[in-house]
């Protein structure tokens, strides 16, 4: 906005509701700015080199109408001359951008707190891409509700509440550090209230799925049809090493940094799921990770490899994450114990925390349990005979 100044309409000014409101005297040049919270400054934009730059002149009242005026015609007359208007001894103090920011943010909070740090990191990227480069005080309310927004447009309620989540915490973290000058997620609005799912496929269209997953290559096949067989979530799958895999006893050890919960959680490997990981120790033994296509890295690109499914299957509204529940809504029907179908889905126990012995002694006391059930499960998914085990002696006592 551009407009004559005047003492008294600098006074008067209210501060704006969200943000801040910029006006530029149209005499000298000089920006007057007040934020919501009612900060005044005063600066002046000037072209030095071909590049526009911003210099401070001051804090309002500290700095008077007058005075800014003659400072910004100042400015303005040294550049005009090549010469830098800002004071030697008042070096302009580096700007950190919304892209330095979160990344200082991922390094001090997400990496030693947060489990899926990276993938946080990538979504508060992806959300804020239209902003990385702008000064992160630049940020405020409306920026974060349009990120927010966007992703609700696409029908993707969910994921635009997750959104906000990241958002919040990220804009609080900055505040919190000095980064902001204000808690500018704080106001942000919800999506949706999201309503619980409630498709659970049957048994045929998990059939019906399993068998789609031959097409979909050796790798990404043998992805899908273990987080079937398994009911395992992906991540814990996705990132398996072979060194966790023991095949003499016939199971995949998760080490409690890679689960949701935080806990290290034993998963029975049947017959199927054996075979499957005896092919692919032919094509990645040679390299730490069960589910790869580099050699280097773990897979990724899995809304890419989803969205292949999707289209192979001919099977209408479902997601992977459906196999969990279609598992424990085929095994609590067929009898299984809802006990040892949550440690199976290594649900987090409800209650107060057990003793460290009475969770050694129920973690083994279930693993037979837990071991009949997969191989029960894996034998009504591919039509094929349970080959029931029984395990080691020492595992059970």
């Amino acid at each position: 906005m551009k407009k004559r100044l005047s003492a008294r309409a600098i006074e008067t000014l209210k501060p704006p509701p969200t943000g801040r409101l910029e006006i530029t005297d149209s005499d000298s040049g000089a920006v007057f700015r007040i934020t919501s919270k009612g900060a005044r400054s005063w600066s002046v934009l000037f072209t030095l080199h071909g590049k526009q730059q911003r210099r401070t002149l001051g804090s309002y009242p500290a700095v008077g109408l007058a005075e800014a005026r003659e400072l910004a015609r100042e400015t303005r007359h040294l550049a005009v001359q090549g010469v830098d208007p800002r004071p030697v001894e008042e070096p302009a103090a580096p700007v950190m951008r919304v892209a330095d920011a979160i990344s200082l943010y991922a390094k001090i909070y997400l990496a030693p707190n947060l489990r899926t740090a990276a993938e946080r990191e990538r979504q508060l990227r992806a959300a804020l891409a239209p902003h990385l480069a702008r000064p992160i005080d630049d940020l405020d309310r409306v920026d974060l509700q349009a990120a927010i927004d966007a992703k609700a447009a696409e029908g993707r309620l969910g994921a635009a509440n997750r959104i906000r989540a990241a958002l919040v915490h990220f804009s609080r973290w900055c505040f919190e550090r000095g980064h902001l000058p204000e808690h500018i997620g704080a106001g942000t609005a919800r999506a949706a209230k999201e309503k619980p799912r409630e498709r659970v496929l049957s048994l045929d269209e998990i059939r019906q799925v399993y068998g789609a997953t031959f097409e979909l290559g050796p790798i990404w096949g043998a992805l899908f049809r273990l987080r079937v067989l398994t009911a395992q979530r992906l991540g814990d799958l996705a990132l398996a090493h072979w060194s966790e895999i023991d095949f003499a006893a016939r199971r995949y050890e998760i080490p409690g940094a890679r689960t949701k919960n935080g806990r290290p959680h034993i998963v029975h490997l049947s017959a199927p799921v054996l075979a499957e990981l005896e092919a692919l120790k032919e094509r990645t033994g040679g390299t730490p990770f069960v589910f790869t296509t580099t050699g280097k890295s773990p897979v990724s690109g899995f809304s890419k490899a989803n969205a292949r499914l999707y289209q192979t299957t001919g099977v209408e509204d479902f997601r992977p994450h459906d196999f969990r529940t279609a598992f424990a809504s085929a095994l609590c029907e067929a009898g299984e114990s809802e006990a040892v179908v949550d440690r199976i889905l290594n649900h987090s126990a409800s209650g107060s925390a057990p003793s460290a012995v009475a969770r050694v002694y129920n973690r083994a006391q279930n693993l037979p349990q837990r071991a009949a059930a997969l191989d029960r499960w894996a034998a009504m998914v591919t039509g094929e005979t349970a080959d029931v085990i029984a395990l080691p002696e020492a595992l059970v006592r």
